[in-house]
């Protein structure tokens, strides 16, 4: 059998190894996702995001084991940083969520940023479609935390969660980081600490101004994720969201978005590596660094006069 008859008979190993074929850029990327497609758009995928520090994966794994609860299977994807010294990844979601590493109806996936500056890694949209297709009735999308750049979450999910905690600081300067934009669901997480009550306040002032413009009904949630206290109403609040995506027109305006979100990111990603491996290859870029260095030219007529020559 081939890894895409196996992937489609439910092989978790087939899954793994197309997931690694698409994270590395292989040369069948293209063909794999293309034939998966016609398979995917019945998944919820959620987006968990925030600071550091927040409890994403903490939230992440009670979350997931309330979806096991009510007989859904679940895909994870946790992204952790890439040092831009080492290039390694820590990929250390798997130890802390133990107790669902195991179960059969989860599947859990760390992946590399690798460099990418949205919060998610770049084929982070594309391992979605994978678990989709794969079967998987919920994808839980765990970000980096990187904070004001964190947006490509929002487009690559149904649905995004932004978690906060009584230390993130100032709520003005939350909204200023983007976050708030971005967000269908706020949740203030570790509750029983000093100020949770101040920063829930604060959040739902500012999300007034939201609420008029939108129409949608923003809500802010005080959940400690570790004693498990306020994740039902989280999870409740998230099947709401679920159903309001499903109704009248929103689920072909969402849908659409969707679309036109996975044909530009597709297009970001080729041009990319056409960059890096066709016009300026590693050794082509050394001989235009050397060149610049001894004063033959300037990096901006050269960088304008290779996009002239690719018109």
């Amino acid at each position: 059998m081939s890894v895409l008859s196996q992937f489609y008979a439910g092989d978790i190993v087939a899954l793994a190894r197309l997931i690694s074929h698409v994270e590395n850029r292989g040369e069948e990327t293209n063909r794999i996702l293309a034939e998966i497609y016609p398979k995917t758009g019945k998944a919820l995928s959620i987006g968990v995001t925030g600071p550091p520090g927040a409890g994403k994966s903490t939230l992440v794994d009670k979350l997931c084991a309330m979806f096991v609860a009510d007989r859904k299977t679940v895909g994870v994807i946790a992204v952790d940083p890439t040092s831009p010294f080492t290039g390694g990844a820590l990929l250390g979601d798997r130890i802390r969520m133990q107790d669902l590493a195991g179960n059969k109806d989860v599947f859990i996936r760390s992946m590399a940023s690798r460099g990418s500056t949205g919060g998610l890694a770049v084929a982070t949209s594309e391992v979605i479609k994978l678990l989709d297709a794969f079967g998987k009735d919920i994808i839980l999308v765990e970000t980096v935390g990187v904070g004001q750049v964190e947006l490509d979450v929002a487009e690559a999910c149904d649905i995004t969660i932004v978690v906060l905690v009584p230390e993130s600081g100032d709520s003005v300067q939350a909204l200023k980081a983007g976050l708030m934009e971005i967000a269908d669901i706020f949740c203030v997480n570790k509750a029983d600490r000093d100020g949770a009550n101040r920063v829930v306040s604060e959040l739902n002032m500012i999300l007034d101004i939201k609420r008029d413009r939108t129409k949608k009904e923003l809500c802010v949630l005080p959940v400690q994720a570790v004693n498990n206290i306020g994740v039902d109403a989280l999870y409740q609040k998230i099947k709401s969201e679920a159903d309001i995506l499903k109704s009248g027109d929103n689920f072909e305006a969402h849908r659409k978005k969707k679309i036109r979100y996975d044909i530009v990111k597709t297009i970001e990603n080729r041009m990319r590596d056409f960059l890096k491996n066709d016009i300026i290859p590693e050794e082509k870029m050394g001989e235009y660094v050397d060149e610049i260095y001894k004063g033959e030219g300037n990096p901006y007529d050269l960088a304008l006069s290779i996009v002239d020559s690719l018109k």
